[in-house]
């Protein structure tokens, strides 16, 4: 019975060390490298992972770009200079905000053009729904017409109660 808890407890002890990622340990010479490389691994995208970061994947190529930029500052090369050589090796997908130029305009404008068609497809479907008011003939007609279907629907003819006339109102347009 103590080995079947202790070959479960073990079984338990690696399955949890198995599903650990290796932990990037990088020295560097100051706090303040530190902090650029933190920042810079925190505003790459990876190239394989959909939309997560340099810091939070695990993909190896992310590994590898990890590896990469603390080469670079180590090296001593400032961001706008590391953001231009990871931007020429892997392309625009590595940013998350990728620069306004002619190939990129559509990314750019395509979500201002959705705000403005949905804006203009509210403003028809309202004017659609406006609310008018009957003039005195359409409603005299409307009283004629109920009341022609009300008397045609009585049961052997007898007369149905007087409906009561309503305030002319609002009502949707067709």
């Amino acid at each position: 019975m103590v080995e079947r808890w202790f070959a479960m407890l073990l079984l338990g002890v690696v399955a949890t060390a198995w599903g650990q990622g290796a932990i990037d340990a990088y020295e560097f010479d100051d706090a303040l490298q530190e902090t650029r490389y933190r920042d810079l691994i925190a505003e790459f995208r990876c190239p394989k992972c959909l939309n997560t970061n340099l810091a939070g994947s695990d993909a190896p190529i992310a590994r590898d770009l990890r590896r990469a930029v603390h080469r670079l500052v180590l090296e001593g090369l400032d961001d706008p200079a590391i953001r231009a050589h990871l931007q020429a090796r892997y392309g625009d997908f590595v940013l998350y905000d990728p620069p306004v130029r002619t190939d990129t305009l559509l990314l750019w404008l395509a979500p201002i053009a959705l705000l403005i068609g949905a804006a203009a497809a509210i403003a028809h479907m309202a004017r659609r729904r406006a609310v008018t008011r009957l003039d005195a003939d359409d409603l005299a007609r409307v009283e004629r017409l109920l009341d022609e279907r009300a008397g045609s629907e009585s049961p052997l003819g007898s007369e149905s109660p007087p409906r009561p006339r309503s305030a002319p109102g609002p009502r949707s347009a067709p």
